[in-house]
């Protein structure tokens, strides 16, 4: 069952690339992506309760504040991810968001060397970074006309500017950072109660998102916004449930791993069919670069 489940995984982060994008990118809510995390917060809570009482996952205080600093990297990064969206095309963001597997293994070069490591690795390292800093001189050279025409089919034009290419690096460093401390802090602490500590902070978050934007800016929430929002949170929470059971099957993990980690191919696809986003080909073949890369990260993800 290992290729269903990571082709399941695949899809449901891919589609929560995708909804998330819709339910953050309207430039005029200035509140989108708090409502986004409160809504990733609320279904992560949601599901935290039912492992802790149909499963019996364990938790308590001191696996909570074990796990806080990497919990409270991964929210801090996927609130910059989704104020990200509002200012840059999903064809851009996802892959470069999805190029922090790469930044945690030359975190782990710094720290560790790079004894043990595949010279392939060293490979996929660079094609990422450069298909990253190529991405950045393409965005900031290309002509305004031409992005102008090639936005009109999806009805919204994004404006180059630095803080738009910053928001996804930022959430590349973010997420590497939590990657790697997550490495670090798992040796200590069961991975399903891990899992659990960090939905539960999750939901906390949540619910001090809601008080900030319901009660204190008494905010008024619309079907129509929202529902996008709770389908990609309900696509992240999936997607992270079959990840974990298509990793467990040990004897594939080197199969697994690149097929998963090739979700931002899809979400590139999604963007292109249902946004409308049409891309110049040197965004296309910056991004190839980089996809290549994490692809090649994810078969030595074992």
């Amino acid at each position: 069952m290992w290729f269903w489940f990571s082709i399941i995984a695949l899809l449901c982060w891919s589609g929560s690339d995708l909804f998330s994008k819709i339910g953050c990118r309207n430039q005029h809510d200035k509140t989108a992506h708090l409502k986004m995390v409160m809504a990733v917060g609320i279904v992560m809570g949601l599901h935290a309760f039912y492992e802790v009482v149909f499963n019996g996952v364990e938790i308590n205080l001191s696996i909570i504040l074990t796990y806080l600093p990497v919990s409270l990297l991964y929210i801090l990064s996927m609130t910059i991810g989704y104020i990200g969206l509002r200012y840059i095309e999903l064809s851009i963001s996802s892959p470069i968001c999805n190029s922090s597997g790469a930044l945690v293994a030359l975190i782990t070069i710094c720290t560790r060397g790079i004894s043990g490591m595949h010279p392939l690795q060293i490979v996929a390292i660079f094609l990422v970074a450069a298909g990253i800093i190529m991405l950045g001189i393409t965005e900031a050279n290309e002509d305004e006309e031409l992005r102008a025409e090639r936005q009109k089919a999806g009805n919204y034009r994004y404006a180059k500017s630095v803080l738009a290419l910053l928001l996804p690096i930022i959430y590349c460093i973010l997420d590497a950072a939590g990657t790697f401390a997550d490495s670090i802090v798992l040796e200590t602490l069961n991975e399903d109660s891990a899992n659990v500590a960090y939905e539960l902070t999750f939901f906390t978050v949540a619910v001090f998102v809601f008080i900030y934007l319901i009660i204190i800016r008494k905010e008024k929430l619309t079907l129509e916004a929202e529902v996008p929002k709770y389908i990609g949170a309900c696509f992240e929470t999936v997607g992270q449930f079959f990840y974990i059971y298509a990793l467990a099957d040990t004897n594939h993990v080197a199969l697994s791993a690149p097929i998963i980690s090739s979700y931002c191919a899809a979400s590139v696809l999604w963007s292109r069919i249902f946004l409308k986003e049409k891309l110049s080909r040197k965004h296309y073949l910056c991004l190839l670069i980089v996809f290549i890369g994490i692809v090649i990260m994810g078969v030595f993800d074992a």
